[in-house]
């Protein structure tokens, strides 16, 4: 799809496609990894670093976020041979990915390094569990926990809950439409030898799990995994060298937050998320909107979140959420397939990043599915999405990614194949 180009070098418009992600790299997605999150981190790192085709000379700057969970990026470094020029580690979670490959577009620019890897390494499973409950379980209420831990707002669930029931409350949506989400990303996963969870369910198995908190079912939750993922962004003429079709970098929107995110409800609509605002960010910064996406990658944290996230970034009118996700739209074969891999409901929880990682390859049209490899090595689509077959979308040119901490903050991304 051709795209406009931008050279007024005023506005962060004159970035689209000079930047692009080169590489990326996985562990597999476990429960009881055995290994340390520094372990993990450098099985990540040194795989996107060989996806891309690059050595250890080739990187000189490093990002890696985490939630007192990870490892520090200069040990990764280290133990990879690489020398940094610069490196930053973040406390974050799920909107992390996209503002880090803002970030690190901007260091380049700035001329602080030429070549950043982005990490994100957790035992989420086996030792600091999201949901409040392993390591995390032992922290004491204090400071702004006194809004919320003390409340019973201890897992995400618990605290998001109430934005999805004023979203049913508000719109009427019904439980059954965003347990389509759940059915679609387990069509998805079914095609994902690395998923955690490959077996498909369906709207009634969904309704039919225990609920673990008002409105949410066992299998509207994603998995907790032990895993670590990782990218890296160069400039796209640097780019046009290494080993694939680069993903061009369109815009990129890092962290928007509602007006307040410590008690978003305090700042309504209580139903209304974070994606609201950085839409009037990323689509007037990538040149393109809504419609021009073929693909899109939404932070599945909850299958509310998916729902919610795809409405107030525009992909659907306010309040017609519920019909979105459950339509087909969103299935592969659909108008707009969301979250091909699985993702957090199905192949593995990672803060986001895996959800990008799927796109990268959708974008150079080489998932990693259960379709033929050739003779040549390369992979022969054949674009079935029956169960066991292929989760590749035909013709894939333009790829949106919606990253999600809480309602009140996001991040998001486009790509473009290059």
């Amino acid at each position: 799809m051709p795209m406009p180009a931008d050279t007024d070098v005023s506005s962060p418009k004159h970035l689209r496609d000079k930047y692009a992600i080169v590489g990326v790299g996985e562990t597999t997605y476990t429960r009881g990894s055995g290994m340390t999150t520094r372990a993990l981190g450098t099985w990540a790192v040194r795989n996107a670093m060989l996806d891309a085709g690059l050595k250890a000379a080739d990187v000189d700057g490093m990002l890696s976020y985490q939630s007192g969970d990870s490892t520090f990026a200069p040990f990764i470094a280290g133990d990879l041979g690489i020398r940094l020029n610069f490196y930053m580690d973040v406390f974050g979670g799920g909107s992390s990915t996209e503002a880090l490959i803002g970030i690190a577009m901007g260091v380049i620019e700035a001329g602080m390094c030429k070549t950043v890897a982005i990490f994100r390494a957790m035992n989420g499973f086996s030792q600091v569990r999201i949901g409040g409950t392993g390591a995390r379980s032992a922290v004491p209420v204090t400071s702004d926990m006194l809004h919320s831990r003390a409340y019973g707002w201890q897992s995400a669930g618990q605290m998001f809950s109430p934005t999805f029931m004023r979203h049913m409350y508000d719109y009427g949506t019904k439980p059954e439409q965003v347990a389509a989400v759940r059915a679609a990303h387990s069509n998805h996963a079914s095609n994902n030898p690395k998923a955690f969870y490959q077996k498909r369910v369906t709207v009634e198995d969904v309704l039919a799990s225990r609920v673990i908190c008002k409105p949410l079912h066992l299998l509207d939750c994603c998995v907790e995994t032990d895993n670590a993922t990782a990218i890296i962004v160069a400039r796209a003429d640097r780019a046009r060298d290494l080993k694939h079709t680069p993903a061009l970098i369109r815009g990129v929107a890092g962290r928007v937050c509602k007006p307040r995110i410590d008690m978003h409800y305090q700042a309504g609509p209580i139903s209304t998320v974070a994606g609201r605002y950085a839409r009037e960010i990323l689509w007037p910064n990538s040149g393109v909107g809504p419609e021009d996406v073929d693909v899109t990658g939404s932070y599945d944290a909850f299958t509310f979140t998916t729902m919610l996230q795809l409405e107030d970034y525009g992909f659907c009118k306010k309040g017609e959420g519920g019909h979105y996700v459950s339509d087909g739209t969103i299935n592969l074969g659909g108008r707009r397939p969301n979250n091909t891999s699985g993702g957090h409901l199905c192949e593995g929880y990672t803060h986001g990043m895996n959800m990008v990682i799927e796109n990268v390859r959708q974008l150079r049209h080489d998932v990693d599915d259960r379709c033929p490899i050739g003779s040549d090595g390369k992979r022969k689509h054949t674009y079935d999405h029956k169960e066991g077959g292929c989760r590749q979308v035909k013709g894939c040119e333009v790829t949106a990614n919606l990253g999600w901490a809480m309602p009140g903050t996001g991040s998001a991304m486009v790509m473009r194949r290059g």
